[in-house]
């Protein structure tokens, strides 16, 4: 038990691919749900974060530095 605890935390690296690609992060949270929730969640979090931030981001880009 003591090992799930450990690494039930998402790495940094996992944390920021699904930011910023969330179909990444929402696969993560499908492969982790059942063995490690806590990394599950931290997946789906980012992923749904990713969404708005890269609409935003995108409509920033094309506005106002691309025209």
């Amino acid at each position: 038990m003591n090992t799930v605890q450990k690494n039930d935390k998402l790495q940094i690296g996992l944390m920021i691919l699904s930011n910023a690609l969330p179909p990444v992060g929402f696969y993560l949270y499908y492969r982790f749900r059942k063995v490690f929730p806590k990394k599950a969640r931290t997946a789906l979090i980012n992923a749904i974060l990713g969404i708005p931030i890269g609409i935003i981001g995108g409509y920033i880009l094309q506005t106002y530095i691309l025209n």
